[in-house]
């Protein structure tokens, strides 16, 4: 047994970690907090994400776990103007025998300890409940939007000269480097990428373990110059309805669209898949180009989800680490109860698009505000005026929120592509 880091931990349990050994009992432990149905023999046939250095658990005895949690290596990722290593938190689970015990705080605790000694200055997660992960200073920092969108769906024109388009079945040796070439290619803050090749493939694995009643997984390919552009991943769902008429719909599963071009060009033929009626997108951006392609977007009966949660850890280093889109000279004084480090007042400075300046500082303080509201606006996706009109920001001058705000917006809207 090996502690990751030192914290209070609930009485009767150890920590140790969850080496590839483990992965059997990791998968039964998700299966009892989640209600997962796959078989786990099953299971263990697939390439397997979870990082084996970076898996703990909770244990009473040192065999069956109590609970566990795990964090992705999201190094490089794109943030305002800048990319970090990000800590992605996942893998969250406590067995229903060992609830309300404090498993939870304990296994946040760990794992705020061992990202910050691997130098990981924000952590990001996707919160199966929403109203769980606030209270440890985790901020709701991006949004996105799913459309259902009528078959033969009308696009605004762009020009689409000297691309073409070729439909695959998905192939894990065929399509996991091209995949996450593509996918890698995307500069949106976010938008964090597989970090391993089991990640990668797990992602073009053509299971029937996920299909949920749908066909195999198929790829659509865009290609320049014989060059891949851009891809949609996609399964369709048969369906007739009593008249006999086909009905079937189209689940995105993942789409990456780089520019307007590659966007109209995967959406229309998507669209247009025969016996088809509506079309499913994947998560989207907030301003993904193909809200403003569609002429009647009420048509797509779009709706919008909390996406990802972010937690700030180290507070300097994170805010040093993005651009700014405005003129900055702020003094804010930050509460933080589970990271008392951060607490206290910090100067940030910054020209428009310029490194930033971040230090302690003893003048009197502009802004008011908790961790997690400012882990919400750091990606650029929750405004600090949003935040103020729900009374969790206080101006303390009557005059830093509108600039502060406009300086943490960003003009690429925040989103990731996939569930962690």
């Amino acid at each position: 047994m090996t502690q990751s880091s030192h914290h209070q931990l609930p009485d009767g349990l150890c920590e140790l970690a969850l080496g590839a050994d483990r992965l059997r009992d990791a998968l039964e432990l998700d299966a009892w907090a989640f209600a997962n149905p796959q078989n786990v023999d099953d299971l263990l046939t697939l390439p397997n994400p979870l990082p084996p250095d970076r898996s703990w658990g909770l244990s009473p005895d040192g065999r069956q776990l109590a609970a566990m949690h795990a964090s992705y290596p999201f190094t490089d990722t794109p943030v305002p103007g800048g990319r970090l290593d990000v800590s992605g938190l996942t893998w969250v689970g406590v067995h229903p025998q060992w609830r309300r015990r404090g498993l939870l705080r304990s296994m946040i605790a760990s794992h705020f300890t061992n990202s910050l000694a691997r130098k990981e200055p924000v952590s990001l997660l996707f919160a199966a409940e929403p109203g769980i992960y606030g209270r440890f200073g985790y901020g709701l920092a991006a949004r996105s939007t799913t459309l259902t969108i009528p078959r033969r769906a009308a696009l605004r024109p762009v020009a689409t000269d000297g691309l073409s388009v070729r439909l695959e079945t998905v192939d894990a040796d065929h399509h996991a480097d091209l995949v996450a070439g593509l996918h890698a290619s995307i500069d949106r803050p976010g938008w964090v990428t597989r970090h391993s090749d089991a990640a990668r493939r797990t992602r073009v694995i053509n299971s029937p373990l996920f299909a949920e009643g749908r066909e195999t997984q198929r790829i659509l390919i865009a290609e320049r110059a014989g060059a891949p552009v851009g891809y949609a991943m996609f399964r369709r769902k048969a369906h007739w309805t009593d008249s006999g008429s086909p009905a079937y719909e189209v689940q995105v599963v993942e789409s990456v669209t780089p520019d307007a071009a590659i966007a109209h060009l995967i959406w229309s033929r998507l669209l247009d898949l025969d016996l088809t009626t509506t079309v499913v997108t994947g998560m989207l951006a907030l301003d993904d180009p193909l809200l403003s392609l569609l002429v009647d977007i009420r048509a797509a009966n779009p709706t919008w989800s909390d996406q990802l949660w972010l937690r700030l850890l180290d507070v300097p280093t994170a805010l040093a680490g993005r651009r700014y889109q405005a003129p900055l000279d702020v003094v804010i004084e930050l509460t933080d109860a589970e990271l008392p480090t951060n607490a206290g007042r910090w100067q940030l400075q910054a020209a428009p698009f310029a490194p930033a300046r971040v230090q302690r500082t003893d003048r009197e303080p502009e802004l008011r505000l908790d961790v997690r509201e400012l882990g919400a606006a750091y990606l650029g996706g929750t405004s600090l005026g949003e935040l103020a009109g729900a009374g969790l920001v206080e101006d303390l001058t009557g005059t830093k929120l509108l600039a502060t705000s406009a300086a943490f917006g960003w003009p690429i809207a925040p989103v990731a592509s996939w569930v962690f």
